[in-house]
């Protein structure tokens, strides 16, 4: 058992249209049964395309959306069944950092009121001691203490990320979702946020959920990677198990789309194309989801049947009724992106950035 179990976590919205419409009293299947696992201290990467559900799933973590069945288990407590005080403690140990800087945080609120709010919420300290405690929070994201009283305005988006990170941090939490905290980041500043949020791990003993869609970015963070599909879980297991030898064809498409800036493994990778588009969410295809788009499809069993969750190696499964018949080795894939276990290169920030 994990800090953070989830077991076949349904998520559906009903379609709001009028009784004329041919979309009336359907739903749409955003998360549809997905189980996982994540361990204390440990990074589950969850990846795919956008609207496959990673989100979804991390807003009913967080129950900012209730989910429609299935359990999530905060060290070993259904979340579901918490009310009133049980439910504020729940969210003093799982805090989010959300995707837009930009709009997570109030321009009305200086960022010592931003990071201090949770601090108020939960009644804890007086007023100079979460001052003190926000100051504290935003050297410790690499922010200037003394700009507690400017605006998020102010600051670069880089920068208002940080604020954000301070801002989960506040009340000492056990689990964060991060909910694609560097997607809306320049590329020189996105190593910068990963690293600060690595070093954080390590100082805090911190859990993360990490929701993202660039692969790179999830193998340098990630202990484990999840992979997505319209709405399930299509392969998860340990990031070097997945990225050497990915055995669902969806996950080696996406490897194979990951850029190498050396032209000699370039030129020995094996590029997947995937046909066609996303099926809507709406209504799903039949059997296995992929199979529209699928390269290795068998008819009728891919179409009919919906495959399980296997496991097929130590601490690696997988979704496909076919996953060992066409295996790519990572040779074709591989991409040069430092790993967990290496150090990332950190660009200079400009001056702006350091603030």
């Amino acid at each position: 058992m994990g800090l953070l179990d989830i077991t076949n976590l349904t998520k559906h919205f009903p379609v709001d249209q009028g009784v004329f419409s041919s979309r009336f009293g359907k739903k749409v299947y955003a998360v549809d049964g997905i189980s996982f696992s994540v361990n204390e201290g440990e990074t589950l990467g969850l990846v795919g395309e956008s609207g496959c559900g990673k989100s979804t799933t991390g807003r009913c973590i967080m129950r900012l959306l209730n989910a429609t069945s299935g359990s999530i288990k905060f060290d070993g407590v259904d979340v579901h069944d918490l009310r009133g005080k049980a439910l504020k403690e729940f969210r003093r140990d799982v805090q989010i950092i959300f995707q837009d800087p930009y709009a997570s945080l109030n321009p009305r609120m200086t960022i010592g009121e931003i990071v201090g709010e949770p601090l108020l919420i939960h009644s804890i300290g007086k007023g100079n001691d979460r001052r003190n405690r926000a100051q504290e929070l935003l050297e410790i994201v690499g922010l200037n203490p003394e700009h507690i009283n400017r605006y998020p305005h102010e600051f670069s988006g880089g920068q208002r990320q940080r604020i954000g990170i301070a801002r989960a941090l506040a009340l000492r939490p056990r689990l964060i979702v991060c909910d694609e905290p560097v997607s809306a980041l320049d590329v020189s500043i996105q190593a910068q946020v990963i690293n600060l949020l690595d070093d954080l791990q390590e100082e805090f003993g911190l859990t993360y959920l990490f929701i993202a869609h660039d692969l790179s970015v999830v193998r340098h963070i990630s202990d484990n990677v999840a992979v997505m599909y319209l709405g399930k879980i299509v392969e998860i297991g340990g990031w070097k198990g997945l990225y050497d030898e990915p055995n669902h064809p969806y996950t080696q498409s996406l490897l194979s789309a990951v850029p190498v800036p050396d032209p000699a493994k370039q030129k020995e990778r094996q590029r997947i194309i995937l046909e066609g588009d996303v099926p809507s969410p709406i209504e799903p295809p039949s059997g296995c989801r992929f199979h529209t788009r699928c390269p290795i499809a068998q008819f009728p069993i891919c179409k009919e049947q919906d495959p399980e969750l296997r496991s097929i190696a130590p601490d690696h499964m997988v979704a496909c009724h076919f996953a060992e018949a066409f295996p790519i080795k990572g040779s074709h894939i591989h991409t040069l992106t430092p790993t967990k276990s290496d150090s990332a290169e950190e660009p200079q920030a400009d001056a702006g950035e350091k603030g």
